[in-house]
């Protein structure tokens, strides 16, 4: 799987926050560069199991969805007579 990339604008929105989250829960002050450098790591040794992780999530929610039209479906069926067999 290939390495997870931001466009400027994402990483525009994700490095700031980057930046909040270690300053108010490690006290540690970090610039862009660094702060980037941080986002680039978790995205190549971190991304695939995420993306994995919202795959999983993607299925689970498929397959329930198709469970419900299942039932719709079967609750179309209109009544037959029984066939016999003799």
């Amino acid at each position: 799987m290939s390495i997870i990339k931001f466009s400027k604008e994402e990483k525009d929105h994700i490095i700031p926050l980057i930046q909040q989250y270690l300053q108010k829960e490690l006290d540690c002050e970090v610039g862009r560069f660094d702060a980037e450098f941080l986002l680039d790591f978790f995205s190549k040794e971190i991304g695939g199991y995420m993306y994995n992780r919202a795959l999983t999530d993607v299925h689970a929610l498929l397959a329930h969805h198709l469970e419900l039209q299942a039932e719709s479906i079967n609750g179309l069926e209109k009544p037959v007579p029984s066939i016999r067999k003799t």
